[in-house]
């Protein structure tokens, strides 16, 4: 095997291009030793670049072999390669390629984020770099603020920061001017004397002369391959031409460029050699820390704030859009969940575990009010049942009400002594009646709000006698108000004395207009419905009744709130879908215009997982930041809201509405950012770099 540490072996490269191949590369034979500063030539075209992109990674040959220290590449997934050139390669190139939203150190820094290096140990060594560069003071200073000399001289401090054992310089001098192109050579003169192998793509033959060999491309092939002649470059003052690479053959190139690189202090030196790709490595290993994954997540997250604050004004228009939805779905949430509490205050005071039974074999039977079979022997039967708690039979009638000269018609209400527990109807003043008062048909009444304030205005009612026809009656207590009461009786005034009272003294029969059965708990009664309706036919022999499931009527209320809440939730949702269709879409044209910086990490060793995983950080926080926003703007709105919305209506923002937001919000940007993030992991870094 070659002791050659990159070794080309009929190495062609072909693209695609309206139908046709066109060959960059076509069977190039190639070694190159650890230590040697190698000069790549030729004309634009003519497949330097390519052949430069193949050395470094970036590409992949068509067909032939290419190896790195004996491995080879083509076997190597993206991830591997990738660790290739985070641990081995640096990359210097004629337009720096620096990343415009970082300092000069945090660039200098980023090929140590993805290999997994300590912050502290990453600013420090930056830092060094730096210093042995003369940039010391310029160390925090972005790219905008160096000129061109100090920008190359942090794209080179970037290339040692993980080693940089191998340097790959593409025109290092072509931007800048002639003593600063003199500066940068020798800088890469110095580099190659301390062991590190250099391959240089120029135009300039005199940049080439500092080489040990002059390889000059044309037409995708070879056609020479020599030595410098010593003493022919154009050395800059004090600098010593190297003219022949150091003696690195004597246990091959990966151990001989080791050797070469390890002996020296100095900060240049950060590698120990070429390793075969797959090595144990902080963020390679396949027993990876959980501290270490969460130190990716956490370095990625930083990449993305800062990404989000360099382009302030596409990230407020892609907030706008997120927090236009955050609202919506957030407020949505809210008034549903204010219709539901308004309608379970609504409901607070009826009772929902009882059905009441009423004559009639069905709702508008025409002969209904002339059936007289609920008796007192029903009511009395209903009561042994099992899963009964209590029953209340009423009779009603309306009826002249008189108190001295003030008289009105009211509506009567005969009932048991459990009626006003089992209707959760509550007495504020006074009490109820007793078993004796039913036992003994006694002449007491309990009124209702409306009567008290129009027979007894401010005076206190109880023991007045109230006159219900002609039978006058003391009043033993006022009833409160439950939904009931608002609802079903209105503005009708009410009146309840016991039912054998009424039935004997006013009304004059045994029959009854209703009777409410209360159930034991935990009895459905949608089940207790089922058995009473087969219990009365029994009794009554035939069905001459019907019963009112009120629990399955609010049940029936409740679903249909629970849907419009669900529909309010879907709408909001839809506001946010187009949202996070604006995220996507901002996104993608994020990742178009970052092209070039997506080439740079992919070229310093990022991985595709790095690239997908920052982008897609990148759009759960602008979600994230959107819901905070919005969750902001909701509860200022609520409370807003409240000053317009009826009284009865509470609305204000619950965990269960944040909650939502802060999912929705987070659901949006992996939705929405994926195929942004896939895309940006995805992209071609020779393309990437190319682009303008």
């Amino acid at each position: 095997m070659s002791d050659a540490l990159l070794e080309l072996r009929g190495a062609k490269r072909r693209y695609a291009s309206g139908g046709q191949e066109i060959y960059a590369l076509r069977g190039i034979d190639l070694n190159i030793h650890a230590g040697e500063m190698v000069a790549l030539m030729g004309a634009s075209g003519s497949g330097k670049s390519t052949l430069m992109n193949v050395l470094g990674c970036l590409d992949r040959l068509s067909e032939g072999s290419y190896r790195v220290a004996g491995q080879d590449a083509s076997t190597l997934g993206q991830d591997q390669l990738a660790l290739l050139r985070r641990r081995h390669f640096g990359f210097v190139f004629q337009r720096y390629n620096l990343l415009s939203q970082l300092s000069a150190v945090a660039n200098v820094e980023i090929p140590a984020i993805y290999a997994g290096k300590d912050a502290s140990a990453r600013d420090a060594r930056a830092r060094a770099l730096l210093m042995r560069l003369k940039l010391s003071a310029r160390a925090d200073h972005r790219p905008h603020q160096l000129s061109g000399g100090q920008q190359q001289r942090v794209s080179i401090a970037r290339a040692l920061m993980n080693g940089g054992e191998i340097i790959l310089a593409d025109e290092p001098t072509g931007a800048l001017d002639s003593q600063t192109g003199r500066e940068v050579m020798e800088l890469l003169l110095e580099l190659n004397r301390r062991g590190h192998t250099l391959v240089i793509a120029t135009h300039d033959r005199a940049v080439a002369s500092f080489a040990h060999r002059i390889i000059e491309v044309a037409d995708g092939v070879l056609v020479s391959d020599a030595p410098v002649a010593p003493g022919s470059g154009d050395l800059p003052p004090g600098a010593e031409k190297q003219t022949a690479p150091p003696d690195v053959s004597t246990r091959g190139g990966a151990e001989g460029c080791a050797r070469a690189v390890g002996v020296d202090s100095d900060v240049f030196s950060g590698g120990a050699g070429i390793e075969a790709p797959g090595a144990e490595d902080i963020d390679a290993a396949p027993s990876a820390s959980v501290s270490a994954v969460c130190a990716r997540i956490g370095e990625s997250a930083h990449m993305a704030v800062v990404a989000l604050l360099a382009h302030r004004l596409r990230t407020a228009l892609t907030l706008l859009g997120v927090v236009i939805g955050i609202v919506s779905v957030v407020i949505m949430v809210a008034l549903g969940e204010a219709a539901q509490r308004y309608v379970a205050a609504e409901l607070k005071g009826l009772a929902t575990n009882s059905l009441e039974i009423l004559p009639g074999s069905d709702w508008g039977d025409v002969i209904a009010a002339k059936t007289q079979t609920l008796t007192v022997r029903d009511v009395d039967a209903l009561r042994d049942l099992g899963f009964v708690e209590s029953v209340s039979p009423q009779l009603t009638q309306s009826m002249l009400l008189r108190y001295r000269e003030i008289q009105a018609t009211g509506s009567v209400n005969g009932v048991a002594v459990e009626y006003f527990r089992m209707s959760q109807l509550p007495i504020d003043t006074g009490g109820g009646f007793t078993p004796i008062d039913v036992e003994r048909q006694a002449q007491v009444v309990v009124i209702d709000k409306k009567v008290r304030k129009l027979f007894f205005k401010n005076s206190n009612p109880i023991g007045q006698t109230l006159y219900v026809g002609r039978l006058p009656c003391i009043v033993i207590g006022v009833t409160g108000t439950n939904y009931q009461q608002e609802t079903r009786d209105g503005a009708h005034l009410k009146i309840w004395l016991p039912y054998t009272t009424v039935a004997a003294r006013l009304l004059g029969r045994a029959y009854f207009d209703t009777i409410t059965v209360s159930l034991q708990d935990g009895i459905e009664a949608l089940s207790a419905e089922t058995k009473l309706t087969r219990f009365l036919e029994h009794r009554h022999r035939t069905k001459d009744f019907m019963i009112f499931n009120l629990a399955d009527r609010i049940k029936t209320s409740v679903d249909l709130q629970k849907s419009i809440t669900l529909l309010l939730g879907a709408i909001g949702l839809i506001s946010l879908t187009v949202g996070g269709i604006g995220v996507m879409n901002i996104m993608l044209v994020s990742v178009t215009e970052r092209a070039r910086e997506i080439g740079v990490r992919i070229a310093v060793g990022a991985r595709q997982s790095d690239i997908r995983r920052q982008f897609l950080i990148e759009a759960v926080l602008v979600c994230l930041i959107g819901a905070a926003i919005g969750v902001t703007l909701s509860y200022i709105l609520c409370k807003i809201g409240a000053y317009f919305l009826p009284p009865a209506w509470e609305i204000w923002l619950s965990l269960p509405a944040v909650g939502a937001a802060v999912l929705s919000a987070t659901l949006t940007g992996v939705l929405f950012g994926y195929a942004p993030a896939q895309n940006a992991a995805r992209l071609d870094p020779v393309e990437a770099l190319a682009r303008d």
